[in-house]
Protein backbone atom coordinates (compact mmCIF):
# COMPACT_ATOMS: atom_id res chain seq x y z
CA UNK A 1 0.00 0.00 0.00
CA UNK A 2 0.77 3.48 -0.31
CA UNK A 3 1.28 6.89 1.64
CA UNK A 4 3.41 7.69 4.88
CA UNK A 5 6.18 5.12 5.68
CA UNK A 6 5.67 2.94 8.67
CA UNK A 7 8.58 4.37 11.02
CA UNK A 8 6.32 7.46 10.87
CA UNK A 9 3.81 6.03 12.13
CA UNK A 10 2.34 5.21 16.08
CA UNK A 11 1.36 1.54 14.71
CA UNK A 12 0.58 -0.08 12.03
CA UNK A 13 -2.99 -0.28 13.22
CA UNK A 14 -5.16 1.06 10.09
CA UNK A 15 -7.38 3.13 12.18
CA UNK A 16 -4.37 4.82 13.85
CA UNK A 17 -2.92 5.45 9.74
CA UNK A 18 -5.95 6.56 8.91
CA UNK A 19 -6.24 9.04 11.83
CA UNK A 20 -3.00 10.22 10.91
CA UNK A 21 -3.87 11.40 7.63
CA UNK A 22 -7.38 12.60 8.19
CA UNK A 23 -7.33 12.80 12.17
CA UNK A 24 -7.49 16.75 12.31
CA UNK A 25 -10.26 18.67 13.04
CA UNK A 26 -10.37 20.04 9.41
CA UNK A 27 -9.68 17.43 6.82
CA UNK A 28 -12.88 15.44 6.53
CA UNK A 29 -14.59 18.49 6.38
CA UNK A 30 -12.98 19.29 2.87
CA UNK A 31 -13.41 16.66 1.95
CA UNK A 32 -17.53 16.66 2.49
CA UNK A 33 -17.31 20.01 1.34
CA UNK A 34 -15.81 18.61 -2.22
CA UNK A 35 -17.45 15.32 -2.52
CA UNK A 36 -21.28 16.49 -0.65
CA UNK A 37 -21.67 20.39 -1.46
CA UNK A 38 -19.40 20.67 -4.89
CA UNK A 39 -17.13 23.01 -3.36
CA UNK A 40 -13.80 23.65 -6.05
CA UNK A 41 -12.24 26.52 -4.85
CA UNK A 42 -10.15 27.75 -1.89
CA UNK A 43 -13.13 31.00 -1.18
CA UNK A 44 -15.89 28.13 -0.89
CA UNK A 45 -14.12 25.93 1.30
CA UNK A 46 -13.10 29.49 3.27
CA UNK A 47 -16.53 30.49 3.26
CA UNK A 48 -17.93 27.36 4.08
CA UNK A 49 -19.62 28.63 7.67
CA UNK A 50 -16.96 25.96 9.25
CA UNK A 51 -14.86 29.39 10.52
CA UNK A 52 -11.70 27.62 8.77
CA UNK A 53 -8.83 30.36 8.93
CA UNK A 54 -6.90 31.03 5.51
CA UNK A 55 -3.54 29.77 6.97
CA UNK A 56 -4.85 26.66 8.09
CA UNK A 57 -6.97 25.81 5.14
CA UNK A 58 -4.20 26.36 3.24
CA UNK A 59 -1.99 24.25 5.33
CA UNK A 60 -4.82 21.28 5.03
CA UNK A 61 -5.13 21.65 1.47
CA UNK A 62 -1.45 20.66 1.06
CA UNK A 63 -1.69 17.91 3.30
CA UNK A 64 -4.50 16.28 1.63
CA UNK A 65 -2.68 16.74 -2.09
CA UNK A 66 0.48 15.04 -0.48
CA UNK A 67 -1.59 12.75 0.86
CA UNK A 68 -3.12 11.79 -2.76
CA UNK A 69 -6.59 12.54 -1.30
CA UNK A 70 -7.01 15.59 -3.70
CA UNK A 71 -5.90 17.10 -6.48
CA UNK A 72 -4.97 20.93 -7.93
CA UNK A 73 -5.81 22.17 -10.93
CA UNK A 74 -5.83 24.95 -12.85
CA UNK A 75 -9.48 26.95 -13.70
CA UNK A 76 -10.22 25.51 -17.42
CA UNK A 77 -11.58 29.48 -17.70
CA UNK A 78 -8.65 31.64 -15.73
CA UNK A 79 -5.57 29.98 -15.60
CA UNK A 80 -4.84 32.13 -12.53
CA UNK A 81 -7.49 30.20 -10.53
CA UNK A 82 -6.60 26.56 -8.77
CA UNK A 83 -9.69 24.56 -8.64
CA UNK A 84 -9.53 21.43 -5.95
CA UNK A 85 -10.47 17.90 -6.81
CA UNK A 86 -10.86 14.42 -5.28
CA UNK A 87 -9.00 11.82 -6.53
CA UNK A 88 -9.55 7.84 -6.71
CA UNK A 89 -8.49 7.50 -3.21
CA UNK A 90 -10.30 10.60 -1.81
CA UNK A 91 -13.87 9.51 -3.69
CA UNK A 92 -13.00 6.09 -1.86
CA UNK A 93 -13.70 8.28 1.76
CA UNK A 94 -17.83 8.01 0.79
CA UNK A 95 -18.93 5.33 2.36
CA UNK A 96 -16.87 6.89 5.41
CA UNK A 97 -18.36 10.23 5.12
CA UNK A 98 -22.13 8.56 5.04
CA UNK A 99 -21.28 6.54 8.23
CA UNK A 100 -20.15 9.51 9.97
CA UNK A 101 -23.07 11.04 8.94
CA UNK A 102 -25.53 8.39 9.91
CA UNK A 103 -23.84 7.85 12.79
CA UNK A 104 -23.86 11.17 14.26
CA UNK A 105 -27.38 11.83 12.80
CA UNK A 106 -29.01 9.06 14.80
CA UNK A 107 -26.42 9.74 17.91
CA UNK A 108 -26.15 13.18 18.47
CA UNK A 109 -27.94 16.63 18.22
CA UNK A 110 -27.10 17.81 14.41
CA UNK A 111 -30.16 19.47 13.18
CA UNK A 112 -30.26 17.49 10.51
CA UNK A 113 -33.95 15.94 10.04
CA UNK A 114 -34.63 12.33 11.55
CA UNK A 115 -36.51 11.51 8.04
CA UNK A 116 -32.66 12.53 6.23
CA UNK A 117 -31.16 10.36 8.28
CA UNK A 118 -33.04 7.45 7.82
CA UNK A 119 -33.53 7.98 3.74
CA UNK A 120 -29.75 8.00 3.73
CA UNK A 121 -29.36 4.89 5.90
CA UNK A 122 -31.64 2.79 3.85
CA UNK A 123 -29.96 4.13 0.62
CA UNK A 124 -26.25 3.75 1.00
CA UNK A 125 -25.56 1.66 -1.55
CA UNK A 126 -27.18 4.30 -4.03
CA UNK A 127 -26.07 7.28 -2.11
CA UNK A 128 -22.56 6.38 -2.62
CA UNK A 129 -22.75 5.00 -6.09
CA UNK A 130 -24.56 8.71 -7.11
CA UNK A 131 -21.62 9.97 -5.36
CA UNK A 132 -18.73 8.25 -7.33
CA UNK A 133 -20.90 8.77 -10.77
CA UNK A 134 -20.83 12.45 -10.11
CA UNK A 135 -17.36 12.31 -9.28
CA UNK A 136 -16.14 9.95 -12.10
CA UNK A 137 -18.28 12.09 -14.71
CA UNK A 138 -17.20 15.61 -12.94
CA UNK A 139 -21.01 16.37 -12.47
CA UNK A 140 -20.64 19.77 -10.43
CA UNK A 141 -23.86 19.04 -9.05
CA UNK A 142 -23.88 19.18 -5.28
CA UNK A 143 -25.78 16.81 -2.96
CA UNK A 144 -26.28 19.43 -0.36
CA UNK A 145 -27.12 23.16 -0.68
CA UNK A 146 -27.64 25.77 2.08
CA UNK A 147 -27.80 22.43 4.00
CA UNK A 148 -30.78 20.81 2.49
CA UNK A 149 -29.97 17.19 1.07
CA UNK A 150 -31.16 17.12 -2.64
CA UNK A 151 -31.41 13.26 -3.77
CA UNK A 152 -31.74 12.36 -6.58
CA UNK A 153 -33.87 9.41 -8.20
CA UNK A 154 -30.97 7.18 -8.52
CA UNK A 155 -31.45 7.41 -4.61
CA UNK A 156 -34.72 7.51 -4.06
CA UNK A 157 -35.67 4.48 -6.11
CA UNK A 158 -33.27 2.16 -4.92
CA UNK A 159 -32.02 0.44 -2.07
Amino acid sequence: MHGTTRSNRRSGCPVSVALDGLGDRWSLLIVRDLMIRGYRTFREFEESGEGISTNILADRLRKLERRGIIRRQADGKDARRVNYRLTSKGIDLAPVLLELLIWSGRHEDTGTPCAAIEQMAGHRRALVAEVRRRWSEWDPRPLQVDGRWIWPSSVTSDK
